[in-house]
């Protein structure tokens, strides 16, 4: 794969311990669907084109509980963000990742999500698999 190419990859996280709560649950998460990079970063010219495959499913205990896109908005730090949003048209259902454009994901690895009602939350990249 070359500086440009970028592979489609389905990323599961899983809720993270957090304080308050010494052992994760496993409760909540999500899986979605991005073109990564050789560092497993998301490539965003390769889902410019491929934006209608970047699904998200958020999870709760388990199940599916919300459908959704991986979307890319202007603004946030580093001038845009990456966003899971489960209703188009409107941004006030929108759960934001927080630093996706930076963060690499793989497993082991941990991320932050800021749910629709602005609290941040930890995520363990569990697993990336070929989509």
């Amino acid at each position: 794969m070359g500086k440009s190419d970028a592979a489609m990859r389905r990323i599961r996280l899983e809720e993270a311990r957090a304080k308050g709560a010494p052992a994760a649950t496993g409760a909540g998460g999500y899986e979605f669907v991005a073109p990564l990079d050789e560092g497993g970063r998301i490539h965003l010219e390769t889902w410019k084109k491929e934006r209608a495959l970047c699904f998200v499913h958020r999870l709760e205990r388990g199940a599916v509980v919300e459908h959704g896109l991986l979307v890319h908005r202007s603004g946030g730090a580093g001038g845009s963000t990456w966003a899971f949003d489960y209703a188009p048209g409107t941004t006030d259902d929108e759960e934001q990742g927080y630093r996706f454009g930076s963060h690499a994901f793989t497993p082991g690895e941990y991320v932050s999500v800021r749910d629709e009602d602005g609290e941040m939350r930890t995520y363990r990249v569990a697993t990336v698999t070929d989509a």
